[in-house]
């Protein structure tokens, strides 16, 4: 079975689409049209509900209202896989590569040669194909899924972790909790030269005091009751390899005295023994607490604060990073529809623009708990607002105090249950508004994200 190819023509003369049409659909392309920009992206908004996103857009340079520029901006935000290629005319050479600079995948002249065209768009799409394959098999060699991301903040990450892991300083992992400070200190660990030997973690918050110690340092027979034979600490077991000791915020006073003594004089001893161990143990550190102000309050040691933040790597917020949604949904959507035996390929316009309404506390990680969710409860081949949390879609607001009582002029056959009767109320407000969900959802006191719930509800989205 032929791979199907999709290809978008953006260009508002219908002569040189249909001469466009004919060539690619000769060479078994599926071809979409559109006139103007705008309805460039209404025609993605459309496929997106049917599954169908396309491979390569072609985009006139000159078009009334938005231009191919202003139109290779909203792709590269809407679709940044998606390779564009330029028409121009043959004076305007410079502006189309020009826009190459900025992210366009090639340019053609119009009247475009028919070799040459199906040329530069088969090129386009063994590229795209090539650059979702690359981020997919990226992602799950180094689980770097929330990395997933072209913007400033996560760009910044990946640098440091290119300069400071050959390195044998000391690092300091900042960001709040779920934005991935473990894979960090994972990414330092595999770039480093002690990545065939271990990595080790302990959280330092999910021990009592007593047991961290002992956890970290190790123990002797008979240190205490219960010691019947020598273990070893995490210090020992990542001699050689990466100590990463995560939520370092958390950790006890008496302890941290210990290790800074471990970090200045790389020995450790073990509890009930009295004879340093020499250790060569790498150690980063993480926490989702802002440790100067933890030094200013006397909770932190302001000498060890120094000894570990040699190097600090600060992880955005979610909520900071939002051009990075599209890539981090299509990511984890691969990941979690393998995980759950279920593949869903896409999602609606408007499940993405409540995402990107959210401000996410938990960041990364709240992200993929919803978009499992979602899959799991999904019947559609694409993921829709309606299986979105209320915190997320403002459903909250779908509670609304809608007056139920039939008007006068109604039919005297009361609505079955409450759900009949408030599908009645949002029909006779689309009636009463002349179907503009605008003014609709002011006169029913929601959200018009939520009247676009409720009509997908009750099926009245035709309306």
């Amino acid at each position: 079975m032929t791979e199907e190819r999709i290809v978008l023509v953006v260009d508002d003369e219908p002569g040189h689409r249909m001469m466009v049409r004919a060539v690619l659909e000769e060479e078994d392309w599926t071809v979409l049209e559109a006139d103007s920009g705008e309805q460039a992206l209404r025609v993605l908004a459309e496929e997106a509900e049917s599954d169908t996103f396309p491979d390569v857009a072609m985009v006139d340079m000159k078009m009334p209202g938005m231009d191919g520029m202003q139109l290779l901006k909203e792709l590269q935000i809407r679709r940044p896989s998606m390779p564009v290629v330029l028409l121009t005319a043959f004076g305007s050479v410079g502006s189309a590569v020009d826009a190459m600079k900025k992210g366009a995948f090639d340019y053609l002249t119009k009247p475009a040669d028919n070799d040459e065209l199906t040329a530069v768009i088969g090129k386009a799409f063994e590229y795209h194909k090539l650059l979702e394959e690359n981020v997919r098999l990226r992602a799950e060699v180094s689980g770097e899924a929330d990395f997933i991301g072209a913007s400033p903040g996560i760009e910044r990450v990946r640098d440091l972790i290119g300069q400071a892991g050959p390195s044998e300083a000391t690092v300091l992992i900042l960001g709040p909790s779920g934005t991935g400070k473990e894979l960090v200190a994972e990414g330092l660990h595999r770039a480093s030269h002690r990545a065939k030997r271990p990595l080790i973690k302990v959280n330092c918050a999910a021990l009592p005091d007593d047991l961290l110690e002992s956890e970290l340092f190790g123990y002797e027979k008979g240190a205490f009751t219960g010691a019947v034979k020598d273990k070893p600490g995490r210090f020992q077991l990542a001699d050689g390899g990466t100590l990463f000791l995560d939520e370092i915020g958390e950790m006890p006073a008496a302890l941290q005295a210990k290790l800074l003594r471990a970090l200045q004089e790389k020995t450790i001893e073990p509890l009930g023994s009295v004879k340093p161990i020499h250790v060569d143990t790498r150690i980063i550190a993480a926490t989702n607490r802002n440790l100067k102000k933890e030094v200013d309050a006397g909770r932190f040691r302001e000498d060890l604060y120094y000894r570990l933040a040699v190097l600090e790597i600060r992880i955005p917020p979610l909520d900071e990073r939002k051009e990075d949604l599209p890539l981090l949904v299509s990511f984890l959507l691969r990941r979690l529809g393998n995980k759950n035996n279920k593949i869903i390929r896409t999602v609606t316009p408007a499940f993405l623009d409540a995402l990107s309404g959210y401000d996410w506390p938990g960041n990364v990680r709240e992200l993929e708990n919803v978009l499992e969710r979602a899959l799991i409860l999904s019947r559609a081949d694409a993921l829709g607002t309606d299986l979105l949390p209320p915190q997320i879609t403002g459903a909250r607001e779908a509670a609304i105090h809608i007056d139920f009582t039939p008007p006068i002029s109604a039919s005297p056959a009361a609505p079955a249950n409450l759900e009949e009767a408030e599908k009645q109320a949002i029909i006779q407000a689309l009636e009463e508004n002349g179907n503009h969900r605008e003014r609709t959802a002011d006169a029913l006191g929601i959200s018009r994200r939520t009247l676009q719930y409720k009509l997908k509800k009750y099926g009245l989205t035709r309306r």
